[in-house]
């Protein structure tokens, strides 16, 4: 019995680790130049230290134990189907189905297997005020990751490469209007999921309204 649980317990670790190898597409599609380029372990990771930080800052009457274990596994999935984007023509109903077979898949035999296949269930249909919360902190993470790799120098907003993000008519609407550089496109794309909720809009804003890499360097001389 207990070689069981130990077999358990080491399939659902080793599996998780890979995701420490599997580089994120949205870095990829948006020709992100550094050689150092976010993984999706680390993806989910800054989630969890996202939603710290904002439950601390404000009283947003939430559980955050139940958002951290959301966002601890939301991305289970990506360990079989890879991370699929807004961009690679899938539908959400097709991502929804292929995403809950592959989570199934992963807690196959875990005792907790029917609980965590519930949180997902729960982060993907965004219905409760932790399920909106993780799911905000998921997609501020990618964009307060992309203005920081456009601060470094990452990104140049080459419209003429063959990525399918400038393929997308929502990104080509937008480079219309008169966006001129990758921060605005990101900055455009998702402001408007942060439309009714003040806390993130705002620190959007003010991460957009500064140069990310220079932040991080006078928070790191001033520690």
């Amino acid at each position: 019995m207990t070689n069981n649980k130990n077999n358990t317990i080491l399939r659902f670790y080793l599996l998780t680790t890979t995701l420490k190898n599997k580089i994120r597409q949205g870095s990829i599609y948006w020709n992100v130049t550094s050689n150092r380029r976010e993984s999706i372990a680390e993806h989910v990771y800054d989630t969890c230290m996202l939603a710290i930080a904002i439950d601390s800052e404000y009283d947003l009457k939430i559980d955050i134990k139940k958002v951290i274990e959301m966002l601890a596994i939301h991305e289970l999935e990506e360990i079989i189907i890879g991370d699929i984007t807004p961009f690679d023509n899938v539908s959400n109903e097709e991502k929804l189905k292929i995403g809950k077979k592959a989570v199934l898949d992963i807690l196959n035999g875990m005792k907790k297997e029917q609980e965590y296949t519930k949180l997902t269930d729960e982060f993907n249909s965004r219905e409760t005020k932790e399920a909106k919360f993780a799911y905000l902190c998921d997609k501020l993470d990618f964009d307060l990751q992309m203005k920081l790799y456009s601060d470094q120098g990452y990104i140049n907003l080459d419209t003429k490469s063959n990525s399918p993000v400038f393929r997308n008519k929502r990104v080509q609407n937008i480079l219309k209007n008169g966006a001129t550089s990758a921060p605005e496109v990101f900055y455009n794309y998702d402001v408007d999921k942060y439309i009714n909720y003040p806390e993130f809009k705002r620190l959007l804003d003010y991460a957009y309204s500064n140069n990310l890499n220079d932040l991080l360097n006078n928070y790191l001389k001033n520690i």
